[in-house]
């Protein structure tokens, strides 16, 4: 297989990499996200919206969404010396749910992208993720006309375990977006550690 770009490392010097998932509701700004944070050209099966896929697609309040990731986004992104993540950004719609187990095989965690304009959306996307036990973190992404609500309203709203950490981040921002990859990360690390522990007690 030939690297995305010439200096892309090739699999004997390349760092080793764990597996993030982008998940969140239709039009949550993960193909933003994963695009903003990747340091290679993002792999995107995006779709124009047709007015049919409008009238199955729920656009309100993204009325101005013109494509539709229809399979997964995909990026790479180094976090720091020797710690590279792959990220797969999900489809947010439900007739591409069927995706989500194969992409879900071996992710380390995932970042649940929420927009407080439809918060509703990232339901399925939290549930998922608590009934499979896969560590996550909610980022909030911060919409320009958006109102704002700060991570302890926007964890009650969802009714996260506790625990769960919530982030206001803007998906479009390259540093906001490596911070939200480094909590989650560091929380999906500490779970990991702790489960064995649980599984003794």
């Amino acid at each position: 297989m030939v690297p995305e770009h010439p200096d892309a490392p090739d699999a004997e010097t390349a760092a080793p990499a764990l597996k993030i998932l982008v998940a969140g509701g239709f039009g949550a700004g993960k193909t933003t996200l994963v695009g903003a944070v990747s340091e290679i050209r993002p792999l995107r099966t995006e779709e124009l919206l047709s007015e049919a896929r409008r009238s199955v697609d729920d656009t309100d309040g993204v009325d101005r969404k013109v494509t539709t990731t229809v399979t997964m986004d995909f990026g790479r992104i180094t976090i720091r010396s020797g710690l590279s993540l792959y990220l797969f950004g999900t489809p947010g719609q439900d007739r591409f749910w069927f995706l989500w187990d194969e992409l879900a095989q071996g992710a380390l965690g995932a970042v649940v992208l929420a927009d407080t304009r439809r918060l509703e959306d990232c339901f399925p996307a939290v549930d998922y993720f608590e009934h499979r036990r896969i560590p996550f973190v909610v980022a909030v992404n911060c919409f320009e006309g958006a109102g704002r609500h700060d991570a302890r309203s926007v964890c009650r709203a969802l009714d996260l375990d506790a625990g769960t950490p919530v982030v206001l981040c803007d998906a479009r921002e390259r540093d906001s977006g490596k911070e939200v990859l480094i909590r989650l990360v560091e929380y999906a690390g500490r779970t990991h550690t702790a489960r064995p522990l649980d599984s003794v007690g």
